[in-house]
C-alpha cells in the first residue's frame, strides 16, 4: 500500500484509511479483528475511530467500543508504532435516555445533544479515548461535528493545550462548511495554536444535488477551497456510499442515495459501470480507485467494512490502472 504526505506535516500516511466505526458491535470482535490484521498485513497503518462508536447499536452505550477494540488489538500485536492512529470527540449525546425514548435511536434528538467541542468536554472526551486505546497519544484528534455553540476560540486554545501536553500531534476537523474552515484557520494564525491538517468529510465519486444544503459533503466550494490549501488533507468517509455503485437494486430507496439522485447521478453511474468493466473491477473498487488517484485535492478514502468480505472487496482498488483517457470520462460525465 503507497502512502501520502498528511497536510504539509511531512507525515506519510496509507493512501486508504480504515475506518473502525462499527468493529466490537455490529461487526463482533473476531472479525474485527482479522479485518485489523490484513490491513496490517497489507501495509495499511492508518487506523480512525471515535469515542462515540458505537452508541446507537446498544442502548446503554455511551460509545467507546470501537476505541477499546483497537486497544486490545494494539496491545496483543504491539503495532502501535507501526499505526497513525486518529480518534474524535464531541459528537457523544449527552441525554441518551430522551435519544433511546422512542424504543429506537433518534437522530434528531441526538444531533440537537451532542457533547459539543467546549473546552472542559475536549479535555475529558481526549482523556477516555486514551485510556479505551491504552495509548499516551493519538496521532489525528478530530472535532467530529462542527459545534458552532461553543467559541472557536474556546476550541482551538483547548485543542492546543492538548497538543502541548502531548496527547495529540495533530488535529483535524470534520463535517464542517467551508466558511468555518477559514475561520479556524485565521485564528490559529492569529494565536499561534496549531491548525487543523485534515479534514475529515462524506466524499464519493457522485456529486451532491443541486440546491441540497449539507455541512457533511464536500461540495464544489470546498473542493476549490481544499485545492488552493494544501496544508489540508481530505479524508473522504463513506467513499462507496454503503456499497451502492455495485447494486442498481440497492439504490432503489437507499439513504445513501437521497443526497445524490438525479440526471447528474444516473450520467455518473453509468460511466463507472462502463469503465468498471474495461478495467475489470467492480463498480465499488473502480470508485476507490478514482479516489486515490485524485491529486488536487489529495484524497485518502476511508473505508468502513463491516465483514472481512467487504474490506477483502476493496483491496483491488489499490491495484487499478486507468488510463488517461478513462479518467477523463469519468471526470466529466454529468451535467
Amino acid at each position: 500500500m503507497k502512502t501520502v504526505q498528511l497536510g504539509r506535516t511531512g507525515e506519510q500516511v496509507s493512501q486508504l484509511a480504515l475506518g473502525c466505526m462499527i468493529m466490537g458491535t455490529a461487526t463482533p470482535e473476531d472479525e474485527a479483528v482479522a479485518i485489523l490484521d490484513r490491513y496490517a498485513e497489507a501495509g495499511g497503518g492508518f487506523l480512525d475511530t471515535a469515542d462515540c462508536y458505537a452508541w446507537w447499536e446498544r442502548r446503554g452505550s455511551r460509545g467507546g467500543e470501537s476505541e477499546e477494540l483497537i486497544g486490545r488489538w494494539l496491545a496483543r500485536t504491539g503495532r502501535r508504532e507501526d499505526v497513525f492512529l486518529a480518534t474524535k470527540g464531541s459528537a457523544v449525546p449527552r441525554d441518551l435516555d430522551a435519544v433511546w425514548a422512542g424504543g429506537r435511536p433518534d437522530w434528531e434528538v441526538a444531533y440537537r445533544t451532542f457533547s459539543g467541542a467546549g473546552a472542559k468536554t475536549l479535555r475529558e472526551a481526549i482523556d477516555g479515548s486514551l485510556r479505551r486505546l491504552g495509548t499516551d497519544h493519538v496521532d489525528l484528534y478530530y472535532v467530529h461535528v462542527d459545534d458552532r455553540a461553543t467559541p472557536l476560540e474556546e476550541t482551538l486554545e483547548a485543542l492546543a493545550g492538548i497538543v502541548r501536553a502531548g496527547k495529540a500531534r495533530h488535529i483535524g476537523w470534520s463535517n464542517a462548511r467551508t466558511w468555518r474552515l477559514e475561520r479556524i484557520r485565521q485564528l490559529c494564525a492569529r494565536h499561534g495554536w496549531p491548525a487543523p491538517v485534515a479534514l475529515q468529510q462524506q466524499h464519493s465519486y457522485l456529486r451532491r444535488r443541486a440546491g441540497l444544503r449539507h455541512a457533511s459533503i464536500v461540495d464544489d466550494e470546498q473542493l476549490d477551497y481544499l485545492e488552493g490549501h494544501d496544508d489540508l488533507t481530505l479524508v473522504a468517509y463513506s467513499p462507496i456510499l454503503k456499497g451502492i455503485y455495485d447494486d442498481p437494486a440497492k439504490r432503489e430507496g437507499h439513504g445513501a442515495m437521497e443526497p445524490y439522485g438525479g440526471p447528474d447521478a444516473e450520467a455518473r453511474l453509468a460511466a463507472v459501470a462502463e469503465v468498471a468493466a474495461e478495467a475489470g473491477v467492480t463498480p465499488n473498487a473502480l470508485v476507490l480507485a478514482w479516489l486515490l488517484r485524485q491529486t488536487s485535492p489529495t484524497v485518502v478514502p476511508l473505508i468502513g467494512p463491516r465483514t472481512l468480505q467487504q474490506y477483502e472487496a476493496a483491496l483491488p482498488a489499490l491495484d487499478v490502472k486507468l488510463t488517461d483517457e478513462q479518467f477523463a470520462r469519468l471526470d466529466t460525465a454529468g451535467a
